[in-house]
């Protein structure tokens, strides 16, 4: 059985080292390969692990007559030709779930670093203004995260883990797009409004979607005018579903009066991104983390066993969790 790793080998011999795969033949590759050079050095193999973002196309398929299994490293598969493994018959899997609660945990923290201004404390420490900052931070009104409504605009296994964390700290929480059964929203404490009423309301809004061409854009002056005066934005999803020089303008104006952003487009961001040359008196609005909310330690052993354990059901003609094409 071989099995051609495209992207990280790193990776899989890290969180994938305790696996007992078999004897399967891994074939390391990099990351952006043609279908030419698949077909030379993993023509024959059956199965591919990708990376989350990297792309595989027809022609790709094409290269490798035996495949069986494509398989997304992650969460993400927007690379993967998916309509064209179908109809040649191959399994397409991602690792649904397995970054729930790194992304949940991660946006959780940037809720609470928006809250308590932590860009403008601590630089104001760095600065020698300690004294004056915190009396001017009393003054202004320090607030908890149980004083806001906040609201979660996608509601799948991250929004819900996210749900989950903020219980103990006691805000009311709000969720949209596709309504959940009664009990499954009683179950999480979340409630349910339209996108335009959850924009109106709440003070912290939370992206949870996927790009795609519906979502691609959607934070735009549009959506931003709907939101509440002040309001704070979070994206843990996609840099994709804003428009970058519209939620700059909107921090600008103060209509935004935070944001947190562990996702840019277009990546990797370089110093000619638009959110990279903001004026300066924006640089304690905005949070920024590398795209690093779903890459735990944990995240990627839970990943690794799923895909093992997926290649080896494949293998046995058994069917795989997490198919993506049924």
């Amino acid at each position: 059985m071989k099995v051609a790793l495209i992207g990280s080998m790193p990776r899989q011999e890290k969180f994938g080292a305790d696996i007992d795969i078999k004897g399967a033949q891994l074939i390391a590759l990099p990351g952006q390969i043609t279908p030419e050079e698949l077909a030379e050095k993993a023509g024959g193999a059956q199965y591919v692990i990708i990376d989350a973002i990297g792309t595989f196309t027809a022609a790709h398929m094409d290269a490798m007559p035996g495949l069986k299994l494509i398989h997304s490293e992650g969460v993400g598969y927007n690379g993967i030709d998916v309509k064209a493994a179908s109809e040649r018959g191959i399994i397409v899997c991602n690792n649904k779930g397995a970054n729930a609660a790194a992304v949940a945990e991660h946006t959780v923290m940037m809720m609470l670093a928006l809250t308590r201004d932590v860009l403008f404390g601590h630089r104001a420490v760095l600065e020698g203004r300690q004294i004056e900052t915190k009396s001017a931070m009393m003054k202004a009104g320090v607030h908890e995260l149980s004083e806001f409504k906040i609201g979660l605009i996608g509601f799948g296994d991250i929004a819900k883990e996210v749900v989950r964390m903020l219980k103990p700290f006691g805000p009311e929480v709000f969720f949209t797009v596709a309504r959940q059964p009664r009990e499954e929203e009683l179950a999480t404490g979340a409630k349910f409004l339209k996108r335009d009423e959850l924009l109106k309301q709440c003070d912290i809004v939370s992206l949870h979607l996927p790009a795609n061409p519906q979502t691609a854009g959607m934070v735009d002056k549009d959506f931003i005018a709907k939101m509440k005066d002040g309001a704070m934005l979070i994206n843990t999803s996609r840099g994709e579903l804003m428009v970058n020089a519209d939620v700059i303008d909107a921090l600008k104006s103060g209509k935004l009066s935070r944001a947190a952003f562990d996702t840019v487009a277009p990546e990797p961001v370089l110093k000619d991104n638009e959110f990279l040359n903001m004026p300066a008196e924006l640089a304690d609005k905005v949070l920024f983390s590398p795209h690093i909310a779903g890459v735990t330690v944990n995240m990627f052993r839970k990943a690794y066993r799923t895909i093992w354990d997926n290649i080896f059901r494949a293998e046995n003609g058994e069917e795989p969790v997490n198919r993506v094409n049924k």
